[in-house]
């Protein structure tokens, strides 16, 4: 017997089986009216209802829905009631312009657009067939009770979520995740991170992301309960630790710095102390910070490796046995790797020393763009573009072969970037790096060359600084700005980038932060 995999699957477990029990604790303070705490058994009452909506609203199966949202409850229940229902879900980072969200809107063809009331305004130009502004009134006529939704045959390869990823072009791509990606993904993440009924998620990591990771699916699959944090904040991420039990985290580096931060003013012994885990992704940590997350807080350290492409894990990491009587400086030393492969994953480095991977979470392929697959998937293995080396059966990022920047968990495409800056018109050449930086893991700097004559008499940085964030969302902007008087090139014509990084990269094992 096959019977084909879905993410209501996770969703109908939990009415079942745990329908009585708070799934969800909502963001107390957002702009929208907060949905509280929810049972599961009214959380697939609203995925129903949205369904139903969405049928009232005339959108067919395999139409795309996107949402434009902070965490919220309204988000999350939205991965049942739109995906789980025969439509494709868009999340989109709430980050973005809105010139970015609207190409997103357009190329994936979204017909309902939902907007969160904070980015109201600044999506005010932003449009399509439906659009929401989430709160009470949006909820009147989004979601439907009266009526029992159509029931639309879901294949586990159909297309489930469109995420869209910054890589190495100026344009995002869109991810085409199917049900079988998500969900053996999601059950990956709770097998090698040991979840159950007893946990309590925190949301510090954004729902958009990589659909949070897979983990609002398993989790809400075992009956754990949801805790929506809106707005990243060390003090808050405590405070919530405290109050509500939590046991289970994620984010990137920059979020663990700010937990460290607020530690050392905690006012009375660190919440979670032997309770809490954290999952780190999106660059390795320094080793520094994996032994004071273990001392200061005394929560246990995982990472994973992973793109929005393989949905995303790859490789786990999880402190192991054999490890345990490690001094903590070699402990953490292994706790920075990249990880072994998860479950079902194979992973390999190629001559070049570009990291592959073949597994049954790689993306089915980029929404309406066969040549950009065809070079991402090749002779059965997606090229992920870093570079890495693998001992042991352990997988060590080295070095990020396309031109992506990693700052605070964020993708940032530089050629998007350069094409901004080029957009002045003082600029005659641009090149933006990632370079070192202690908080946010990397940042985003611009090495340019200006136009000779009048027209770029007087530019400076903050000139350049401001024209990007006129345009960009403030995580893409660079941070610091370098004149040059010329930029290296190959005989062909090629930027040489890796000679440009040398500089700021001098000394460390990883090119990448």
């Amino acid at each position: 017997m096959q019977i084909p995999l879905s993410v209501m699957d996770f969703l109908d477990r939990a009415e079942l089986v745990y329908g009585d029990r708070v799934g969800i604790v909502d963001e107390p303070a957002q702009p929208a009216l907060s949905w509280g705490e929810p049972t599961y058994r009214r959380v697939a009452e609203l995925a129903r209802a949205q369904a139903a909506g969405l049928d009232r609203l005339g959108v067919g199966p395999g139409e795309r829905v996107a949402i434009v949202s902070h965490n919220s409850a309204r988000l999350m229940t939205s991965l049942y009631g739109v995906s789980g229902h025969g439509r494709v879900l868009v999340p989109v980072n709430f980050r973005l312009k809105a010139e970015e969200v609207a190409y997103i809107v357009e190329q994936s063809g979204a017909s309902v657009l939902l907007v969160d009331p904070e980015v109201a305004d600044a999506l005010d130009g932003v449009t399509a067939k439906h659009k929401f502004v989430l709160g009470a009134e949006s909820d009147a006529l989004l979601y439907d009770f009266d009526h029992a939704p159509r029931r639309y045959e879901c294949g586990e390869d159909d297309t489930a979520t469109i995420n869209y990823t910054s890589g190495t072009t100026a344009r995002p791509k869109g991810v085409q995740l199917t049900h079988r990606n998500i969900w053996l993904n999601a059950v990956l993440m709770g097998l090698h991170f040991g979840a159950t009924d007893r946990d309590v998620y925190l949301h510090t990591l954004p729902m958009f992301h990589a659909n949070g990771w897979g983990l609002p699916f398993v989790l809400t699959g075992l009956g754990a309960q949801h805790v929506v944090l809106r707005k990243v904040d060390g003090a808050e991420i405590l405070r919530r630790v405290e109050r509500h039990g939590v046991t289970f985290l994620c984010g990137a580096p920059a979020v663990v710095q700010m937990v460290l931060d607020a530690a050392a003013d905690w006012d009375g012994p660190v919440p979670g102390r032997d309770r809490v885990r954290m999952i780190v992704a999106g660059a390795p940590p320094p080793t520094s910070v994996v032994q004071r997350v273990e001392a200061e807080l005394g929560w246990e350290f995982m990472q994973i490796y992973g793109l929005t492409e393989t949905s995303p894990v790859v490789t786990v990491n999880r402190g192991r046995s054999e490890w345990d009587a490690l001094e903590p400086g070699e402990r953490a030393e292994k706790l920075v790797q990249a990880g072994s492969p998860a479950i079902g994953n194979q992973v390999a480095v190629d001559g070049q020393g570009e990291v592959l991977v073949r597994s049954n979470v790689v993306l089915s392929g980029y929404w309406n763009q066969p040549q950009e697959t065809a070079e991402a998937i090749r002779d059965g293995w997606f090229h992920t573009g870093d570079g890495g080396t693998l001992v042991d059966g352990y997988l060590t990022i080295s070095d990020r072969k396309k031109d992506v920047i990693i700052s605070g968990g964020e993708n940032v495409s530089s050629i998007e970037v350069e094409d901004c800056l080029y957009d002045h018109p003082a600029v005659a050449e641009a090149a933006v790096i990632g370079v070192p930086d202690e908080k946010w893991g990397e940042t985003v700097k611009a090495l340019v060359v200006l136009k000779p004559g009048p027209e770029a008499a007087g530019v400076s940085e903050a000139d350049l600084i401001a024209h990007c964030k006129q345009r960009l969302a403030g995580y893409k902007s660079p941070t610091s700005v370098e004149f040059r008087d010329a930029l290296p090139r190959t005989t062909t014509g090629k930027l040489q980038k890796f000679r440009l990084r040398e500089p700021y990269w001098a000394g460390r094992e990883r090119k990448v932060n």
